[in-house]
């Protein structure tokens, strides 16, 4: 089985059945729900969601220090490839089969500024990551995304479902309520919540609106589920 750790707000790591490491949307340091060391953190791919801060503000000491492929939009594997950083570029409704399964990035509406050093002109277009991994877990981190109807075209294909709940900078508990409605997976992980005052929701009271359409794993920050 995979094991997923939450590391608070929207950061993810994955250990595969092959004991691959990935890490999703790294944001550690300056994250005020992170338990433990950036320096523990372990990583053979990185996937980025987009470039905002708080997906993206350890991408660079990460990649250096573990060597890891970075897998984002094109923009920021450009960017990230001048820094020395090796990258997989792919784009909205592109995959790539990597060792660990095959990649396909998934629509997310949300804006797209790259917020590192240097990017300060850089933009890109926010996506969600589908993974099938080649053990057969279906899994999806949808980004910080609003609704979207494009999301029932997910239904069947998703095991695990990611989803932000926060409201104010992506949907919130009612609209992720929906969300479940037209993917249809077995469990949902809710994120980007709770990080900052301008973004805190009832996780508990997501999971009763959610009720019998998926079970509802509310994670703590540094808490693991294996799927």
């Amino acid at each position: 089985m995979a094991k997923l750790t939450y590391h608070g707000h929207s950061t993810f790591s994955i250990v595969t059945d092959d004991g691959t490491n990935l890490v999703i949307d790294p944001f550690f340091t300056d994250n005020p729900l992170f338990v433990g060391s950036l320096d523990a953190i372990e990583a053979d791919f990185i996937l980025l969601t987009h470039g905002h801060f708080d997906h993206i503000a350890d991408v660079v000491p990460l990649a250096k220090r573990t060597g890891a492929t970075v897998i984002a939009a094109f923009e920021i594997v450009s960017f990230l490839e001048g820094l020395g950083i090796p990258g997989s570029a792919q784009n909205i409704g592109g995959g790539v089969t990597y060792p660990f399964g095959y990649v396909k990035m998934t629509a997310a509406l949300h804006t797209g500024g790259v917020q590192l050093p240097g990017a300060e002109s850089v933009t890109t277009t926010p996506a969600g990551f589908l993974i099938n991994f080649t053990s057969g877990q279906r899994f999806h981190h949808a980004g910080d995304t609003a609704l979207l109807t494009d999301m029932q075209l997910l239904k069947g294909k998703v095991d695990l479902a990611i989803l932000p709940i926060g409201d104010r900078y992506t949907m919130g508990p009612e609209d992720a309520v929906t969300a479940v409605d037209f993917i249809a997976p077995k469990v949902v992980v809710p994120c980007h919540y709770n990080t900052w005052p301008p973004i805190e929701q009832d996780a508990g009271a997501f999971k009763a609106a959610v009720g019998a359409r998926a079970h509802v794993e509310v994670m703590a920050p540094g808490a693991t589920y294996e799927f």
